[in-house]
This record gives structure tokens, sequence and C-alpha cells, in this order.
């Protein structure tokens, strides 16, 4: 059976942890309903956290010829809103509730030249795209992009892999990569597939549509963790409900609400479908638009928010934002 966009839920045995990195664990799973994972697939999982629950998505790395084991990455962010604190928990033998692969980030393999972007732990959506191009003999370029060389834990195998197409660009050894080089380089006949953090993101988005190239080629996957600012706590006004809700700096807006007891529509939690949109009737303090869902001229007005993603910040009073769910 191939991996499906339904959600069919199973139980998922740790069998094997490596420590790829002193921030990154690779994280083997053993599937009770085994199905094929297509590159660009996903899992979603259930941790606790305290006591909350907390549903998190994990790109499949890679998985055992007969399906039954697969391997997610997980980076364990400075921020963490408890979702990668718990993943890094885990031991052999823990038993969790997952999903059976998901696909919403699906490789076509029709177009002239390709380009797979990476940024840091983004590499775990992309490793089997890559292996799929090779396959496919396709023309293609493998761009891995890093903060440090320890974190680039796939790099010597990726080099190997896929020899003169692999490019790997270090921030700290001087090494970064230029977006408008890269985009530049991209022809009307070229699909780029890219998964990071959301400054990255957002450079390849202004760059490919200032190159006026084809937006249904530029192809992406989320984390809905990064941000240009720090996080801090904000409060959350529900008009229509007469709710008020604290937002702490290691919960998503999303979370709070949901811990208060408010039901809010959401699906990918990564800042991508627009299902949580809220809309914003006033705010004191800046939008930080972390979704890559709405237009830069959405992010603009500020009339909607992206809950699962998105906060206020503030540099001096404390910030606030007034949204109602109709």
């Amino acid at each position: 059976m191939a991996a499906t966009n339904l959600e069919v839920w199973q139980k998922g045995l740790v069998v094997k942890i490596d420590s790829a990195a002193p921030t990154i664990r690779k994280i083997t799973l053993r599937q009770s309903m085994p199905v094929k994972a297509e590159p660009g697939s996903h899992i979603d999982l259930i941790l606790k956290s305290g006591k909350q629950q907390l549903r998190r998505s994990y790109s499949v790395v890679s998985q055992s010829p007969d399906f039954v084991e697969i391997t997610i990455g997980v980076l364990k962010t400075r921020n963490s809103r408890g979702g990668s604190i718990a993943m890094h928990e885990l031991k052999v033998g823990d038993v969790l509730d997952i999903t059976q692969p998901i696909q919403n980030f699906p490789l076509r393999y029709s177009a002239e030249n390709y380009i797979l972007l990476a940024g840091g732990i983004g590499i775990t959506a992309l490793v089997e795209m890559g292996e799929a191009l090779k396959r496919a003999r396709a023309n293609y370029r493998f761009v891995y992009v890093v903060k440090s060389r320890n974190l680039a834990i796939f790099a010597n195998d990726l080099a190997t892999t896929h020899g003169d197409n692999f490019q790997l660009f270090v921030d700290d050894e001087a090494n970064e990569l230029s977006v408008e080089h890269l985009v530049s380089s991209a022809g009307q006949g070229t699909e780029l597939y890219m998964c990071g953090p959301i400054r990255l993101m957002d450079d390849v988005r202004r760059e490919w549509k200032k190159h006026d190239l084809d937006i249904t080629n530029l192809r992406y996957e989320t984390f809905g963790a990064g941000g240009w600012f720090e996080p801090e706590p904000f409060k959350v006004h529900i008009v229509d409900r007469g709710l008020e809700v604290i937002v702490g700096e290691n919960e998503s807006m999303l979370d709070a609400l949901e811990s208060a007891g408010l039901e809010v529509m959401a699906d990918c939690r990564k800042g991508e479908c627009g299902l949580c949109e809220l809309r914003v009737v006033n705010s004191k303090g800046k939008i930080e638009h972390r979704d890559v869902f709405y237009s830069e001229e959405q992010k603009h007005e500020g009339r909607k928010i992206a809950c699962c993603v998105s906060r206020m910040v503030s540099s001096d009073d404390s910030p606030e934002i007034s949204v109602i769910f109709g």
C-alpha cells in the first residue's frame, strides 16, 4: 500500500536511537501496520509533555526494505514547545501512537531540472527525494545549508551518494549560500524543493518572485518553529468568546488556545495549510508571521494570523492581539 493523505493510526515501537549530533537524534520506529513511505512523506505522532498531549510531525528520512521500520531525525530546539524535548527523552522499547506515512510533499518526475534545498534539520524531508532523483537519472542539484559542520549530519553520506550533484554550505566557515545566485541559476523548467527555517524560505520565495519564475515550480515543507525574533509571552483576547489567554514563550498560540479549552480547526501545524486562521481585530506590538501560507501583501495587511506558528512581538510593552474565530 502506498502512502496517502488519509490518517491511519498505528503503534510505533522505538527500536533504535542514534545521537547524530549533540542536539540531533535519529530515531527508528517499527510500524505495527507497515506501509511504504514515498519520498517527501512524514508521520504525525502523539507525545506526552507534562499534562499535555502534543501532536508533532517528522519527516521520514529512510525506511527498511520491508517497509517495517522508518527512521526520523529530531532536532532539540532551543525554544522547544515540549515536543523535541519529549522526543529526546525517548528510550528503546517505548511505544508511541503514530500515523502511517502521510504524503503532503510529493516529488513530481516531469521537470527538466531539479534543485533540492535543505536548511539544517530540513534535510530529513529531502534525503529520500535525492535518492529517487538519482534512481530516475534526473538532472538535479542537492544543496545542504548548515550553521556549523557538526550539524551536517548527512553530509558525508550525501556526498558519497550524489557526488558532483551535491553542495554543502557552512555558515560559520564563511561559506554561505547565495540565495540570489541559486535562484538566478534556475531556469523556467526547474522545480525547486526546499525544507528549512522560515528565513531561508522567505529569501527563496522573494528571489523566485523577483526572477519571475513559475510559482508552481517552487515546492516546500516547513518546520513551523523558526522565526526572526526570540519568542516572548503575549496576550490573546478572543473577542467573540469573551476570553483572554496568555501564550507562553515555549508554546504556540494554537497550543495555548487548545489548553484553554477552545476547539481550533488545525491540520498541518506548520504554517502551510491556513486551516487555523484567525481574524485579527487589533494588535499591540508586531505580528511575526512565521507561516508560508499567506502572501507578503496579506502579511503586511495583518488582518489574519495562522495561530499554529505565528506570534506577537514587541520592543517595549507586553504584546497583545485581539482575534475572532468567525
